[in-house]
């Protein structure tokens, strides 16, 4: 028996080497009749790849092929082949090939697999089935897990940031933010609290089904696998929420023993730690995942205008996470799982704060056949209590009044399929269907100089159904077609406002409001053309639609002097748009360029429009406006000069403006609020595990506006961040991480009063990592 092992090579950042041990087992004559190749892949971390397919190819026909296991090792019997083509695919590399003899086999081998290029990325999201980033005709842009957690920032909806033209509807971070302001606006479209985008965990929606807003800090960062986000039109896949495109959170899934922790704490009172721990046994998976948060905060009031009534915006949050997964057999699997989520805010004044509870839970399965493909169901539901209380501040800002308690409840329930089925190479169909209700009133108690007066409750139910069909065609390696269709029809049912004097009882007032029905079809044709492995063009053409959530239709809310109606008379938003986009990509696969131009117009576009004006008080109410425009170019570059350095840099021109105004000529021509015409981002990621990780980054816009009219302007900004960390040892490191360095002082919101963002905040922690990923 003789064997050769190859030993490592170079480090490299995530780069992966094949340690292989050849054993030759030779007849009674001398010549060899059995070669069993040995192996273990695993990652400049010393972490094994699971997974990764060994393949050996005798004159382009496949000979033999192995996986990788838990540990990352593989045994393959490759008979008397003496000499083979071995190629090596992961995930996450770029495929490796090389010629292979037995005869020149040498104990300093060594095969090296690079990390994937831009184009070589597999996401989910742009077609709810597996598809390169080059193959795929749409703007997407993945966030690793590992640069998850290499960002200097504590909050996902922060390191999300870095992607151009991902925002929320303020430049506050949901740290500090109250949630109905941490809705998503993709490339300019704007928000309203309302996310125009649809965030997703693992293919279950995350939004808030009463408000549609996004509680970020419901998956645990250590849970994190991936993130994926799609610009552009998605209701053709997604339905309502897709508006401008769709985050999908993907979780882990563990293949093998594995704990993850990480911890900090900083400034401003900061304290958080991430929890992840999964195992497999038999046919069973198991994981669990929590976190826990909190901040002292800092005071949202700029300094100039602040009073004694003015203090801290601080937070607490905490979110658990478990999944049991059970496989039957090579074809079938199905999992259960439930989530608990609760945080608790100050909004900036001693009397105002906010109170959440969230209960979700899901069970679905899969199973696939080579006779008829693939098939999945979901269902999923959950309840959920949001409180919150209003408050009238004084003009000198010294004191305040108690105007109202809030109290929301909501449930939902939801039930997802889907089937799809590849037809040889060239083509693969997807088909399914959506359905979901929601309920939810908000409960509302009126005071009025320190006493109750009034208790008012408002809601109603909403009813969804939709199904959705694509079509993916390849005409041989360098042209694809993508047809997508979705109809969707939605009801808004038993919907009153019921209001019931205190001092009164016998005084009640109820209206009842309509019951609505509204449709939407939304087609989606998409072409692509890849002349090369390095180069490919594409165009897409599409309609995208929102239905207002029962939060504005029936619930109003008052931030500071700043008090929105609501309007039960809101029509859905429907989108018409298209982009057109490039993708380059060096031979080495070292550097890239995305440029994507798009344009968008959205009819009955949702805004807070403003009604009166007085010394104390801005009344404002959701309005359908007539018609408004997005469009602008959005550009991705990134460059590794070497295997230790990475640089990312992000830029989005948009000009969003409103179109027509169905009450006047008031606001046409006005800027979309919230939409800076220039958004950009960049980092700089060095990794040398012998040294140090180092990561900076920084993000700014130019000037936007806070208000319909244009009026109260948000000078521009530009913040910098960092993070440094040292490995003591495999698997545990120490890390310091720093945001807004400069300590820039840059506004967030004028209503008219200005609030500003938070000043520099440090945090010091570990992050420890055991069992193979």
């Amino acid at each position: 028996m003789i064997r050769c092992l190859f030993n490592k090579a170079r480090a490299g950042i995530s780069a992966a080497i094949l340690l292989l041990t050849v054993q030759v087992v030779f007849s009674q004559t001398g010549v060899p009749t059995v070669v069993v190749l040995e192996g273990e892949v695993v990652d400049i971390n010393g972490d094994a790849v699971i997974s990764a397919r060994v393949l050996f190819e005798v004159a382009g026909v496949l000979r033999t092929e192995a996986l990788t296991q838990a540990d990352g090792r593989f045994k393959i019997n490759i008979g008397d082949t003496r000499s083979a083509t071995l190629r090596v695919f992961a995930v996450g590399f770029a495929p490796y090939e090389t010629a292979w003899s037995l005869q020149n086999v040498t104990p300093s081998l060594t095969i090296m697999l690079r990390p994937a290029g831009v184009a070589g990325q597999v996401v989910i999201s742009a077609s709810r089935v597996e598809s390169r980033i080059g193959d795929t005709p749409a703007s997407i842009s993945v966030l690793s897990s590992r640069e998850i957690t290499n960002s200097p920032n504590v909050t996902l909806d922060d390191s999300l940031r870095q992607i151009p033209g991902f925002q929320l509807f303020r430049r506050t971070s949901s740290r500090v933010a109250n949630p109905t302001a941490q809705g998503v606006s993709l490339r300019g479209l704007g928000a309203s609290g309302a996310s125009r985008a649809l965030v997703l965990a693992d293919g279950i929606p995350l939004n808030d089904p009463f408000g549609g807003w996004v509680y970020w800090g419901r998956v645990p960062r250590e849970s994190v696998q991936r993130v994926e986000v799609l610009r552009g039109g998605a209701s053709s896949l997604y339905g309502s929420g897709a508006l401008g495109g769709a985050v999908n959170i993907i979780t882990r899934r563990p293949e093998a023993p594995k704990l993850t922790l990480s911890a900090s704490a900083g400034s401003q009172a900061t304290a958080e730690a991430s929890l992840f721990v999964g195992t497999v046994w038999k046919k069973w998976g198991f994981s669990a995942a929590a976190e826990v948060f909190r901040t002292g905060g800092y005071v949202p009031v700029a300094e100039g205008v602040r009073g004694p009534i003015d203090v801290k915006a601080d937070s607490a949050r905490l979110s658990l996470d478990a999944r049991v997964d059970r496989k039957f057999g090579e074809n079938a699997e199905a999992f259960g799982r439930t989530n608990y989520f609760a945080e608790d805010r100050g909004n900036g004044t001693p009397a105002q704060t906010n109170r959440t509870h969230i209960r979700d839970h899901s069970v679905g399965g899969s199973f696939t056949s080579n006779t008829i493909g693939s098939l999945s169901a979901k269902l999923f539901g959950g309840t959920q209590v949001y409180d919150q209380t209003f408050t009238a501040v004084s003009s000198d800002r010294t004191s305040e009044s108690l105007l109202r308690i809030q109290r929301v409840p909501a449930q939902v329930l939801g039930l997802s399929g889907q089937w799809n089925r590849t037809y040889g190479t060239a083509n693969t169909v997807v088909a399914g269907i959506d359905a979901r209700e929601v309920r939810g009133f908000s409960d509302e108690t009126v005071i009025v100089q320190g006493s109750a007066v009034s208790f008012v409750s408002s809601g109603g139910r909403e009813r969804t159904y939709a199904f959705f069909g694509e079509d993916i065609i390849h005409i041989g390696r360098k042209i694809s077609f993508v047809g997508k269709l979705r109809y969707d029809r939605w009801n808004n049912l038993g919907a009153s406002s019921t209001t019931t004097s205190l001092t009164n009882p016998d005084q009640v007032t109820v209206t009842l409001f309509p019951d609505r029905t509204e449709s939407a079809w939304s087609p989606q044709f998409s072409i692509l053309y890849r002349p090369s492995e390095n180069f490919s063009v594409f165009g897409s053409a599409y309609k995208s639609f929102r239905a207002p959530t029962l939060n504005e239709l029936y619930r109003s809310f008052r931030v500071g002097n700043v008090l929105t109606r609501a309007n039960e008379n809101l029509s859905a938003e429907r989108l018409t748009g298209g982009e057109g986009g490039v993708l380059v990509e060096s031979t080495s696969r070292r550097s890239s360029t995305r440029a994507t131009a798009f344009w968008s117009e959205v009819d009955r576009s949702i805004a807070n429009v403003t009604l009166s004006v007085t010394p104390s008080l801005i009344t404002r109410q959701r309005q359908n406006l007539g018609r408004t425009r997005s469009r602008g170019l959005e550009i991705d570059l990134e460059l590794r000069p070497s295997d230790s350095l990475k640089l990312i840099a992000g830029y989005l021109f948009v000009d969003a403006e409103v179109l027509e105004f169905p009450g006047g000529d008031s606001l046409d021509g006005r800027m979309i609020p919230q939409i800076a015409r220039h958004q950009y981002s960049f980092q700089a990621v060095y990794a040398k595990p012998s040294l140090f990780d180092l990561t900076v980054q920084g993000r700014g816009s130019s000037r936007q506006f806070d208000d319909d009219q244009n009026l109260f302007a948000l000078a521009r900004y530009f913040t910098l961040d960092a993070r440094i960390s040292r490995r003591i040892r495999n698997g545990f490191e120490i890390f310091a991480a720093f945001e807004n360095i400069l300590n820039s002082k840059y506004e967030v919101g004028r209503t008219p009063l200005v609030t500003v963002g938070s000043p520099v905040t440090a945090r010091v922690g570990f992050r420890l990592s055991l069992g193979r990923n």
